[in-house]
């Protein structure tokens, strides 16, 4: 009977070399990035440029709109909710990844990111306060951002936690919109003194349920770092790129888009900031 031994040797050492590709191509799949959360963040970018364009040319007389009912409202606060909604998703395949590919899921990154998107905030407070006194920006989007992230720490390896407590969050939110204090320490929190006014708000309650209900909806889409559903691949659409790579520098377009638009309506002639005051 002729020996075989040498056949299955054979096998067996090209299996333990296959074994390492494999590997590898593993990791390389869990750095991938899931092209149509980058794309929908684009569309945020987009419509926060948008009614941010709207709010400036209301704002030095240009248009004469109600930037708080109608489309407008709802262009601003769609980019709002889908933004923060983001975060939650984002967290939950950051963390997702990180336990996949082995790697220490430290508090450590999640502070340092946190702060570092909460520095900004400071930034435009600071620019506020110089620019605009009555209407400083104390807790706005990038501050709560910061915040979320923090605090979102405990709670991205839940899924129910985060669907009970995301509504339970937006409800109590909505209840103390009909509440004011007397004294500006809890405006962070959701509740402001009655003479409260601000260029750009938004408080932990009912904000960070959006934060939650995205958390909830990463772990159930994205579980292990792996898309749950099936979805074409528009990733090579041109206008599909475009909006990924817009949603890949989101942070540096919210940054500098503002003072890029006044200065662009400025220079057109559409705008003059003598008149204003700036």
């Amino acid at each position: 009977m002729p020996c075989t031994c040498h056949l299955f040797s054979r096998q067996r050492k090209k299996k333990r070399r296959s074994e390492p590709f494999r590997e590898q191509r593993a990791m390389r799949s869990v750095y991938n990035r899931f092209w149509e959360i980058d794309a929908l963040r684009g569309v945020a970018i987009i419509l926060m440029v948008l009614f941010h364009f709207i709010y400036d040319l209301t704002f030095f007389d240009v248009l004469r709109i109600d930037l708080w009912s109608g489309p407008v409202f709802y262009i601003g606060r769609s980019a709002a909710i889908l933004f923060i909604f983001l975060v939650g998703v984002s967290l939950t395949l950051s963390h997702s990844r990180n336990k996949v590919s082995g790697s220490q899921v430290s508090f450590k990154k999640y502070l340092k990111r946190g702060f570092h998107i909460f520095f900004w905030g400071l930034v435009f407070t600071i620019g506020s306060w110089l620019l605009f006194p009555d209407e400083v920006i104390v807790f706005g989007i990038l501050h709560f951002i910061g915040i979320a992230i923090v605090l979102s720490y405990p709670l991205l390896g839940y899924r129910l936690l985060n669907l009970i407590g995301g509504f339970m969050v937006l409800f109590l939110g909505k209840l103390m919109e009909n509440f004011t204090v007397d004294f500006p320490w809890l405006v962070w929190l959701g509740l402001t003194p009655p003479d409260f006014q601000t260029l750009d708000y938004f408080p932990l309650f009912p904000w960070f349920g959006v934060t939650m209900l995205g958390i909830f909806t990463g772990n159930m889409l994205y579980p292990d770092y792996r898309r749950k559903y099936e979805l074409f691949d528009l990733s090579h659409n041109p206008l599909i790129s475009a909006l990924e790579f817009m949603g890949r520098k989101s942070l540096a377009i919210y940054v500098v888009h503002q003072p890029l638009l006044v200065f662009l309506l400025y220079v057109f002639g559409v705008v003059d900031l003598h008149s204003t005051g700036i």
